[in-house]
């Protein structure tokens, strides 16, 4: 009997410590962690159509028509984030344009910083160039940073600063870029550019090039004078013009001078504002 017992316990031993390892072998795993909610916009943004619908938004990058030719990292939906005080200054601007039969176009608002990261790992690829003979056909893609066309930081990651031209009304939708299709310079005559129902400033939006700055001795006449006219107009309400870009205003009591946001171009962004 002693022998049958000390068998038993042997068997019961081997039994439970088989039980653990099976056990063991199929323990569920622990619950994945959840995935961090995306983050939303301070109370001070707004979507710009909530304060002024009048104005176009031709809102590039979430297009392949861009200097990368690609839609942009963080721009979810086609849609212009501002500040408050920058969209309500936006809007006292396209009132007086309005009545001289204008209308402002944006072409790129509040950038998320993400995007902003999308351009520089852009710039650094040397053997990208597939939207060069559009935007850049002059400037070696090797020397973006040090001429200042792409940055680590952008000031339209705090919300204040804003892309956009003057088109004259009845505003005609511009045409809709085809990939792969057949590239122009963006200095060259209006009629050899990309279309855009924008008024002629002389180059086309986002030009990597030295006619583009506001001053331009080589911009002259209409071009010059619808330079000047978007530059005053955005200056009567507090923007700031970047002298190297006719395009760039800063509103320069902007409430972020020194936050650089990172949420996505998106309605959800600023639901509720």
């Amino acid at each position: 009997m002693t022998g049958l017992a000390s068998a038993f316990r042997t068997l019961a031993v081997i039994a439970a410590a088989g039980l653990l390892a099976v056990t063991g072998a199929v323990a569920a795993p622990a619950p994945p962690a959840s995935a961090a909610p995306e983050p939303k916009a301070p109370r001070e943004f707004v979507a710009l159509s909530s304060v002024d619908r009048t104005i176009v938004q031709e809102m590039r990058y979430t297009t392949a028509h861009n200097f990368v030719g690609e839609p942009i990292d963080g721009y979810r939906q086609p849609l212009c984030i501002l500040t408050r005080p920058a969209a309500e200054a936006l809007h006292r601007a396209q009132v007086r344009l309005l009545a001289r039969g204008y209308t402002l176009k944006v072409y790129d608002c509040y950038r998320p910083q993400r995007a902003v990261d999308h351009f520089v790992r852009w710039a650094k690829d040397l053997e990208d160039e597939r939207m060069k003979e559009e935007f850049y056909p002059l400037v070696a893609k090797s020397r973006l940073f040090t001429d200042g066309y792409i940055a680590e930081k952008s000031g339209h990651s705090r919300g204040s600063t804003v892309d956009l031209t003057i088109v004259r009304l009845p505003a005609v939708p511009t045409r809709a870029y085809v990939p792969g299709e057949a590239l122009t310079e963006c200095y060259g005559p209006r009629e050899e550019r990309f279309p855009d129902n924008s008024v002629d400033m002389g180059t086309g939006y986002d030009c990597f090039d030295t006619r583009s700055h506001t001053d331009d001795p080589r911009i002259q006449g209409a071009q010059r004078a619808n330079r000047q006219l978007l530059k005053g107009v955005l200056a009567e309400q507090g923007f700031v013009n970047l002298p190297e870009e006719w395009w760039h205003f800063t509103f320069k009591t902007e409430p972020f001078p020194g936050t650089f946001f990172d949420f996505p171009v998106a309605r959800r962004s600023v639901a509720g504002h």
